[in-house]
């Protein structure tokens, strides 16, 4: 009798190990996505805004049509992205042109002086400071859960049970070059 406590008390220990293991996988993944999601949020709010800012530069730059086209291009990949890569690599095309924009408002004294610019332009750093700081919680959230997965002996269950590792959001070449700045 005494035995057979025993092994019904291993078997609830497993048991518990389990049901705390794939609770607490679930509740990370489920971080997971409410972190994407976050990403994809402040995404579709910089893609809102760039339509603004785009018409305000418009009507004082009228023969830079390339970069208008070039952000109005990379504005409509990054809506049309689905996957994280994807949403990843039209992000990184659309913050590229971006600069490129502020280049032509920077030669637009008149237009920098712009209120309505001007609020655009803080709108949007304040929305790249929103995709960055989402970014890294995202990559937070991913690093736990790698972690979770990867230690023994939960490695051992983890495709068993569905988990597999998730990829982090990262800089592309572009993104990691140094910037120069010129004040000449």
């Amino acid at each position: 009798m005494n035995m057979l406590w025993i092994v019904l008390g291993v078997v609830a220990l497993v048991g518990m190990y389990f049901w705390s293991l794939y609770n607490g996988l679930v509740s990370l993944k489920t971080q997971i996505e409410e972190a994407w999601s976050q990403i994809d949020i402040q995404l579709k709010r910089r893609a809102d805004l760039i339509p603004n800012l785009v018409t305000t530069v418009k009507g004082y730059a009228k023969h830079e049509k390339g970069v208008f086209t070039e952000v109005t291009k990379a504005r409509t990949a990054l809506m049309s992205a689905k996957s994280l890569p994807a949403k990843a690599e039209a992000s990184d095309l659309l913050t590229g042109a971006l600069g490129k924009l502020f280049a032509v408002a920077e030669a637009y004294p008149q237009l920098r002086a712009n209120e309505n610019f001007l609020q655009l332009q803080k709108e949007l750093s304040d929305t790249e400071d929103k995709v960055a700081y989402s970014r890294q919680y995202y990559n937070s959230v991913v690093n736990d859960y790698n972690i979770r997965i990867r230690m023994f002996p939960n490695t051992l269950f983890n495709e068993m049970m569905g988990f597999s590792e998730k990829e982090f959001f990262a800089a592309n070449e572009e993104e990691r070059k140094s910037v120069k700045v010129n004040f000449e």
